[in-house]
């Protein structure tokens, strides 16, 4: 079976990373599954952003966790990429946009940060209140242990960016191996969650190996070069 596609903070070549632009076009594009990066700012808010400051992705300065939501949404989130102008966005808006297309959503603790487990109980108490599929990920095993602990019902994966051991630890459901682990390990990938995967030799790799999830920051261009790869026989 082809891989499902995962929107990598969205369609994020031709929007803003993290902006319900970016998540929009990645439906429209046909993308099976939502990814995004949470971060806590100071006031306890979780929002969608990669980085541990924000000058990279807006007109502002300053660390999320140095900033409350009212402050964060002074800034503009989009205009950097040569999008429409967009306010910072918290993962209770892209919660509603996922229910709204009954799209599952993969949510990335990022660590270590100031807040600590405090990621990983605000992030619970979050899919508390909402019935949204959810799988949530993280490099770091002690967070993905916490979730599995707050959260047992939600699948986890574990992200490898160096290494890939060959055992998970029991709290763990998917492998979440970088596509460069994925070229060096010619044994392995079934089932597993690999990122960041652009590149159309790469894709076909995935689909090769029987990878379960595929993270891109394409998903119309993903989908094309599956559906070329496709044999008469293969579903």
């Amino acid at each position: 079976m082809s891989p499902e596609i995962v929107a990598h903070r969205g369609a994020s070549t031709r929007r803003p990373e993290h902006t319900l632009a970016a998540y929009d076009l990645a439906l429209r594009q046909g993308a099976d599954g939502l990814e995004c990066d949470v971060r806590l700012t100071k006031d306890g808010h979780l929002v969608c952003v990669h980085d541990r400051v924000i000058d990279r992705t807006s007109d502002g300065h300053g660390k999320v966790s140095d900033l409350t939501l009212a402050e964060l949404r002074r800034h503009d989130f989009g205009a950097w990429h040569g999008g429409e102008p967009a306010p910072v966005l918290t993962l209770e808006a892209l919660i509603g946009l996922a229910q709204d297309h009954g799209t599952r959503l993969f949510v990335e603790t990022k660590h270590p940060v100031r807040y600590g487990a405090q990621v990983e109980r605000t992030l619970a108490a979050v899919l508390n209140r909402h019935a949204v599929e959810a799988v949530v990920m993280s490099f770091s095993v002690f967070a993905v242990h916490r979730i599995k602990k707050l959260k047992p019902d939600v699948p986890t994966v574990l992200l490898y960016d160096r290494l890939w051991p060959r055992t998970l630890p029991r709290f763990v459901d998917y492998a979440g191996p970088g596509i460069h682990l994925l070229r060096r390990h010619p044994d392995r990938g079934q089932g597993v969650y690999t990122w960041t995967v652009n590149e159309p030799a790469d894709i076909a790799l995935c689909r090769d190996r029987g990878v379960r999830f595929l993270a891109t920051d394409n998903p119309e261009e993903t989908r094309e070069h599956l559906a070329a790869n496709l044999t008469p026989d293969q579903p």
